[in-house]
């Protein structure tokens, strides 16, 4: 179990995702993403959701994503946020996504 301060910690906010390219260097299929989140500025992605997403599909969608965990290193690309999603029975990422449309750089709660 986590305490409430625990969770406050995570900070995570909407964006939409204003770039998308094939990742052919990761490991398993992936696209880089970059994403607008408003007065937070732009971060960059990489995220395995090629099974359900194509490149146009991705540009203009608005996502959420974890905004506050260190860079990370995958491949040659640097990786700035966590863009969250469910796993299907098929264990393929879905999208989490407001149901509708709100300012880029609001914070999850």
């Amino acid at each position: 179990m986590i305490t409430w301060k625990d969770f406050e910690k995570i900070e995570i906010r909407t964006g939409t995702i204003i770039g998308a390219v094939d990742f052919p260097q990761a490991k398993k299929p992936a696209y880089q993403l970059t994403i607008d989140f408003g007065e937070m500025g732009i971060k960059k992605s990489s995220a395995q959701i090629t099974h359900h997403y194509t490149i146009a599909d991705l540009v203009g969608k608005q996502i959420i994503a974890v905004v506050n965990f260190p860079p990370k290193q995958i491949a040659n690309f640097i990786s700035e946020c966590l863009v969250l999603g469910v796993y299907d029975e098929q264990k393929e990422v879905i999208l989490l996504q407001p149901d509708k449309k709100t300012t880029n750089g609001l914070l999850i709660g």
